[in-house]
Parts: structure tokens; C-alpha cells; sequence
């Protein structure tokens, strides 16, 4: 079994571990390029060519103890699927430790919302993505990858950053006050605080990575020209964890390029990177 960063036994254990990273390589309902089931994988084998000490915030948060998960799989659909996510998300969090889920598709994010919820008052959940994902149903089931964010609304306030996507069916459901679109915030960072000033004390955070350029991450199953680039993601989620505290978070839609490991290296960076600002 392959562990995120190659981390060594003594820091992966997780009776002593404070984060846990679980792999859910689902990939049932993406309705274009296929592949996200090999996303946590390629992940995490990428993870372990990462350098583990983090200059901005002179920290080496594998530290803390970082345990991966045996991986979640379901064949039979997203609701069972989700329904597996949510029992393993809240052990964590009843064992009080962090969770982070690797897609697999945005859909394995719903059972962590549910979660978090329960867990959690006074939460909101803050998506980072290409698409508003709003849609009740799609394709004969309500937990599709594009209805990930209409179940998120039913559990906790949403705000949604970097859209640029979406049917005229989502355009009727939006709340336009808590969505922030990406050709809106490209000359700006005015929109950090404004997004900011929408969250509750407790953040989830979903990060589909359609939400950067596809010039930074052409590896995903839905790329959308216009996006976000690292550094603006990142200050952004610096005022965020500056601000709230952070119960968890989900990195969704890698899907590999087997010849373009870049892509796979800047979602396991991401992730390190966010973890070093919350225990950093």
C-alpha cells in the first residue's frame, strides 16, 4: 500500500496520526473523460517525490502524522458510495482528526458534507470549481457529480468561487450573492474578503480542480479554459484558515495523463500546502 508524501511508519500510524488522507477512487458518474478512479493513485504516488519540510510556513506537518486510509470503493452507485464516505468521515471526526478525501469524482464529496454536518454547527461549505454542480438530478440520480453542490445547500450555507460553467437550469438556482465567477475575480483579490465575509466559523472545503487553468492542470475530466492559477488558490486559502477553522476538505477530478505527471504533482502539493497553513 502506498502512503501520501512516503511518509515513515512512525509518522502514518493512526492512533497517533492527526490527519487522515482517505483515497476514494470513484469514477461512475463523470460524463465526459474518464479516469478519475486512477486520481487518488496517481496522487499519491506523486506525494512521495514531495520535499516535507514547507518554506512559507517553516513547517513539516507530516509531523503532526499523516495516516492513509484503506481505499473507499463502491460499484453499485453514488448514494451507496456517499453513504460509505459520510461512516468513515465522521469515525475520523469522532476519533477527532482531520479529514481529507482524494476523487475520484466531485459525487464521493457528498457523504463527507453530510459528515461534517452533523459534526459541525455554525458550518458553510466553500467550493473552488469550474462548474456550479447545482443541478437537482442528472442522468436518474440526485448524488451525480453535477448535483454535488444542490445537496451541499440542503446541509449548510454554500459560496462558490472561480465558476464558469454551467446550465441555464443552474443559472435559475443560483444565488448570485455567494457565487463568485471567474471572469469576475481575474483582475482582482478584492473578492477574497467579499468571499470570506459569506463563511461561517466552520469551513469545509471542496476543490475540484477544474477550477484552475487547464494551462496549470489539463488532467481532469471536464477542463474549462479561464481559470484560477496556484498562487491566487492559495492566497485565498491563507485568508480563509487566517479567519475560520478548517474541519476538512476533499481534492476532486484528477484524472492522469499517463506522459504529464505535473498534474499530479501540483494536486498533492496543493495538499500538503493547505495542511501546512492549518497546522503549520
Amino acid at each position: 500500500m502506498k502512503h501520501f508524501g512516503g511518509i515513515a511508519e512512525e509518522y502514518r500510524n493512526y492512533s497517533s496520526s492527526d490527519i487522515v488522507i482517505i483515497p476514494v477512487p470513484y469514477d461512475k458518474t463523470s460524463t465526459w473523460i474518464k479516469g478519475a478512479d486512477k486520481g487518488p493513485d496517481a496522487l499519491i504516488e506523486a506525494s512521495e517525490n514531495m520535499e516535507l519540510y514547507d518554506i512559507e510556513t517553516d513547517s513539516e506537518v507530516y509531523l503532526r502524522g499523516i495516516h492513509t486510509s484503506e481505499v473507499i470503493q463502491e460499484a453499485e452507485g453514488p448514494e451507496k458510495l456517499a453513504l460509505k464516505v459520510k461512516e468513515k468521515v465522521s469515525g475520523i471526526l469522532n476519533d477527532r482528526k482531520f479529514p481529507v478525501i482524494i476523487g475520484g469524482e466531485h459525487s464521493v464529496s457528498i457523504g463527507a458534507f453530510q459528515a461534517v454536518s452533523e459534526h459541525y454547527s455554525d458550518l458553510s461549505i466553500l467550493q473552488i470549481d469550474a462548474h456550479a454542480d447545482l443541478r437537482d438530478s442528472y442522468e436518474g440520480s440526485t448524488y451525480n457529480h453535477a448535483c454535488v453542490m444542490a445537496r451541499a445547500r440542503e446541509l449548510a450555507p454554500i459560496v462558490q468561487v472561480s465558476i464558469r460553467s454551467m446550465s441555464v437550469e443552474e443559472k435559475n438556482l443560483l444565488d448570485e450573492e455567494r457565487v463568485f465567477f471567474a471572469q469576475e475575480i481575474e483582475h482582482s483579490s478584492h473578492w477574497m474578503d467579499e468571499a470570506c465575509s459569506l463563511l461561517k466559523p466552520n469551513v469545509y472545503i471542496t476543490i475540484d480542480l477544474d477550477a484552475f487553468d487547464p494551462s496549470f492542470v489539463p488532467a481532469t475530466g471536464t477542463p474549462e479554459p479561464g481559470g484560477l492559477d496556484y498562487y491566487s488558490v492559495l492566497n485565498f486559502l491563507k485568508k480563509v484558515n487566517g479567519k475560520f477553522n478548517i474541519v476538512g476538505f476533499d481534492v476532486v477530478e484528477l484524472c492522469p495523463i499517463a506522459v504529464q505527471k505535473a498534474s499530479d504533482f501540483f494536486a498533492a502539493k496543493l495538499i500538503y500546502q493547505l495542511l501546512s497553513l492549518k497546522f503549520g
